[in-house]
């Protein structure tokens, strides 16, 4: 029976974390990450990091954790019935950083593994993860960086690893009661367990490692663009939508919901301040109509460079 190396893929999760955490504090230059460890009473538990009011962040969100326990939530159960009956460990790391200037794009990123076990079966096991980008304000030159990163990171795996995932993120981040993409995508994978434990891990890696050189780029060239109220209540707007994707549809939230997480933990990936309006429609020919023409419609990006 195969022996997964379980401390392997916390410690990288772990310093996959603090990595990411000193990039964004230099990046800023003001605001530092308050660190809130947590424990799940069914087992487990993590610790959130979140910067708020920085000069380049209005809030930055990253968590990493690793719960356990005896009986799987519905929404693992349902999609994988193969699961009923088995312990399981979850462990990863997810963040959400929601900039100031609305010229600089929210981004979301994830890189995950679990496992469910029984007493004299083999383990299931699968990664997950990928990241995207949510412009308010779009620009080729950041949409073609963003998916060549991606398409690098998958290329060591096979040339139908970034055609594959981008096609999946860009049907998973979707908004069907809008029928709005929420973003550029980038790249989306789930049960991957493809080769064997250590391919798959490499794959895991190498998406967490794209993160900082897709996004870090994107934020320099943006950070200090002139921006008045119009592009601020436009960012505020478009934040709407990125709550109601996470709250309607994204499977992480109701994973660690369902299963007893730290709520506080869990809804960090919220915006600290947004905006609904009735009925809102962008002036035509407008850098806002723009961005529902030109960015929010799938696209072949690694073409448009």
């Amino acid at each position: 029976m195969q022996d997964i190396p379980l401390e392997q893929v916390k410690q990288y999760l772990s310093e996959l974390q603090d990595r990411i955490c000193q990039a964004i504090e230099q990046v800023d230059g003001r605001a530092r990450f308050r660190e809130d460890p947590w424990t799940r009473p069914d087992g487990g538990g993590g610790r959130t990091r979140v910067l708020r009011d920085g000069a380049v962040f209005e809030q930055a969100g990253i968590g990493f954790s690793h719960v356990h326990g005896s009986n799987l939530p519905p929404t693992a159960s349902e999609r994988r019935p193969e699961l009923a009956g088995r312990s399981f460990q979850a462990m990863g790391v997810s963040l959400v950083f929601h900039p100031r200037n609305p010229y600089v794009p929210t981004t979301h990123a994830n890189v995950r593994f679990f496992i469910a076990e029984k007493p004299g079966k083999a383990p299931i096991w699968w990664f997950g993860g990928g990241f995207d980008l949510t412009p308010y304000y779009g620009f080729v030159e950041d949409a073609v960086h963003w998916h060549r990163c991606a398409e690098q990171a998958c290329a060591p795996f096979g040339a139908d690893l970034y055609p594959r995932f981008k096609r999946w993120c860009d049907q998973y981040f979707y908004l069907p009661h809008r029928g709005e993409h929420r973003g550029i995508g980038g790249i989306f994978f789930d049960d991957f367990d493809e080769g064997g434990f250590e391919r798959a891990f490499a794959f895991m890696r190498s998406v967490g490692d794209a993160f900082l050189p897709a996004y870090l780029p994107i934020v320099e060239r943006r950070r200090g663009m002139p921006y008045g109220e119009r592009e601020r209540q436009f960012q505020l707007y478009r934040r709407g939508r990125y709550v109601e994707f996470n709250l309607l549809y994204d499977r992480g939230t109701r994973f660690g919901l369902q299963s007893g997480g730290r709520a506080e933990s869990i809804l960090m990936s919220l915006p600290p301040l947004v905006r609904w309006e009735y009925d809102w429609q962008p002036e035509p020919g407008s850098p806002e109509a723009a961005l529902y023409s030109e960015f929010l419609q799938p696209r072949d990006w690694l073409q448009s460079g």
